[in-house]
């Protein structure tokens, strides 16, 4: 008899990955699924090949798809049949070293300081009808974001008392639950307080019996979402900008202002220096590109 797919046992194994990473990893192993019971024919995971894995991902090319794309479904399928392996499922791993081309060299978007001060500073005149309490927590979700760098499900997992405005610090729970702490730049601190003592108490006693005790609600009395955050983008922004966007922005500009490599590395709580040098590149790339439109000779 065929070994099942194990699909949802699979999805409840990976608890070290964000929500976004859980959905996108499924997404994946689930088409497979699909395609290996479809096109192949196989009953079970028991009977796939490497050869198979690999024509799998050829296939993928033949859609179309992203060469980022391919690369994470690799990612998804190296990461499913090692748990199907670890778990005693699987006697061996048809997936080890299972590898595609890798994504496109693709830099990350930055905010000029324009736009930055256009976002945080005169936000369009749409938001002068919202409530105070959504005004407050507004500007302190997008300070926090461009301030101090937060994914946005760092965010969004903030309880009250991860901060300390006393000491302008804040407590973050990173990836793979791994734990640092970040300075709050002084605009922070100033929106974080009016939205504490001003914002949060209205919107605590919303429609919700038992307040969520995160740092930041929604208008239910709910922890804030990441698509709340994206929603509360779209409406302060002037130009369109993802929440991440804020995160590339604090990067680069703190590299634009002279700081260390390896400061910026421990602020965005990358485990990896590799993952931080991206946004050398950015910086060489506004670099050339002020040189460029400034210099007579250029």
């Amino acid at each position: 008899m065929p070994a099942p797919w194990s699909v949802e046992e699979f999805r409840s194994s990976l608890t070290s990955v964000s929500d976004a990473t859980v959905l996108a990893y499924m997404t994946d192993v689930e088409r497979f699924v699909a395609w290996a019971g479809d096109r192949a024919g196989l009953a079970g995971p028991d009977v796939v090949t490497r050869l198979l894995l690999r024509r799998y991902l050829a296939y993928l090319t033949t859609l179309g798809r992203r060469k980022r794309s391919i690369a994470r479904t690799a990612a998804a399928l190296r990461r499913y049949f090692a748990w199907l392996k670890r778990t005693g499922r699987l006697a061996t791993d048809p997936a080890v070293r299972l590898s595609a081309p890798a994504g496109e060299a693709r830099l990350p978007h930055v905010l000029t300081r324009t736009e930055v001060g256009d976002l945080l500073d005169e936000p369009p005149a749409r938001i002068d009808q919202d409530e105070l309490c959504v005004r407050l927590r507004d500007d302190a979700v997008l300070e926090l974001l461009y301030g101090s760098g937060l994914r946005v499900a760092e965010l969004c997992g903030l309880a009250e008392a991860d901060i300390d405005v006393g000491r302008g610090l804040l407590t973050v729970v990173g990836k793979g639950s791994k734990q640092r702490q970040v300075p709050l730049s002084e605009p922070a601190v100033e929106a974080v307080r009016a939205w504490t003592a001003k914002g949060r108490p209205a919107m605590a006693r919303a429609q919700s019996p038992k307040p969520s005790e995160s740092l930041f609600l929604n208008r239910r009395g709910n922890r804030l979402s990441p698509r709340d955050v994206r929603r509360i983008l779209d409406h302060r922004s002037s130009v369109p900008t993802h929440p991440h966007a804020l995160r590339h922005t604090f990067a680069t500009h703190l590299l634009d202002g002279g700081a260390d490599l390896r400061v910026v590395q421990e602020l965005l709580g990358h485990s990896s220096l590799q993952t931080t040098q991206v946004y050398t590149h950015v910086s060489k790339e506004r670099l050339l590109r002020v040189y460029d439109a400034t210099h007579p000779r250029a």
